[in-house]
């Protein structure tokens, strides 16, 4: 453990610990524009600035010393930092109010601390480049307007998918996030996973189609048996988003495209939400016990009339792998070793 002083207050962390850990720790905000705490450090917004024994130093990159002095709000350090956010705002698109990140935004959160006042953007050269937004994901959309080039979504794609459909292409001020070939986004290699979308800290990257859940239900993904915790986002009577769970030990908040996106299936009219039962040529709706009771009943009688081998089953790679194993245990006490499996296709 090292010990170190930050406006102040005495910090106890652990070596190796980086000074915007540190501060995080002690309860001390430093801004950050390109860090995130399930990604590798980039030290690309120059946000973080922060003093250390007199040197100003990119926090989220700079590791703690025993003994080191930390200052994160000299006059100083507001100057650089109102500087570059400004830099950042100069380029950027201002449409605030119809962006589905406003009021969540990280970019809005850094310029309000940081002191941005329109009069200081009056003076400053303002040009956004017009890009046409790429829709032809048919999951989330890419507007390289709002884009800031912190790099968030390449380092999630490589180092949390480990697809790399992402980087940094052309130079100067045409420098923006591509795919190869700079292609849209569905002639690429991208999964839609929708990680960077998640991670992004602007309104770079959006939902197709967005909706703004009222409450969050924890769930479980039932898209195959792995189990991922998921939060269902519930409007009314209808799941309009699904997030992953963080505090889930199975995925840690991490979801494909099917668990994140896949959500339509739950309010279809046409879902099924209750057994049937055929009678008299026609489905019928039942209860479970009357379903169970019908298929014992049957399995029983063809057992009983053409041997265990009449008897088989076929499980479904939808079920968790416990499910599975007591389907074919529950199979094989009946005598039959006839069990399948769709994930066998």
């Amino acid at each position: 453990m090292l010990k170190l002083t930050i406006n102040g207050l005495e910090v106890e962390v652990e070596k190796g610990s980086t000074v915007l850990e540190a501060a995080d720790k002690a309860g001390i905000y430093i801004p950050t524009l390109c860090y995130h705490p399930d990604l590798s450090t980039f030290g690309g917004c120059r946000v973080c600035m922060v003093d250390t024994d007199g040197k100003i130093v990119t926090a989220c990159r700079a590791p703690v010393a025993d003994e080191m002095v930390v200052k994160t709000d000299t006059e100083e350090i507001r100057k650089v930092r109102r500087t570059n956010v400004e830099l950042i705002l100069a380029n950027h698109n201002q449409d605030c109010q119809s962006c589905t990140r406003n009021n969540s935004c990280k970019l809005q959160e850094v310029s309000a601390f940081v002191g941005i006042t329109p009069e200081r953007m009056e003076r400053i050269r303002r040009s956004v480049e017009e890009i046409p937004i790429d829709d032809s994901n048919p999951f989330f959309y890419r507007d390289h307007t709002k884009c800031i080039l912190c790099g968030i979504c390449i380092r999630t794609c490589e180092e949390i998918n480990g697809v790399t459909a992402l980087d940094f292409a052309f130079r100067g001020f045409h420098t923006k996030v591509s795919v190869l070939g700079d292609k849209p986004l569905k002639d690429s290699k991208c999964e839609s996973c929708g990680e960077c979308l998640v991670r992004c800290p602007t309104g770079s990257l959006i939902l197709a189609e967005p909706e703004f859940p009222e409450r969050e239900v924890e769930s479980v993904c039932t898209y195959c048996g792995v189990g991922c915790g998921i939060k269902l986002g519930v409007r009314g009577e209808k799941v309009v988003k699904i997030t992953g769970n963080k505090e889930n030990t199975v995925n840690r908040g991490d979801l494909c495209v099917k668990g994140r996106f896949g959500l339509d299936f739950i309010n279809h009219p046409e879902r099924l939400t209750s057994p049937l039962i055929r009678k008299n040529g026609k489905f019928e709706q039942a209860s479970w016990d009357e379903a169970l009771d019908f298929i014992a009943d049957k399995m029983n009688d063809i057992r009983a009339k053409h041997g265990a081998d009449a008897l088989g089953g076929i499980s479904s790679a939808r079920c968790t792998n416990e499910e599975n194993y007591l389907f074919q245990k529950m199979l094989r006490s009946m005598g039959t070793n006839n069990v399948d499996h769709c994930a066998r296709l």
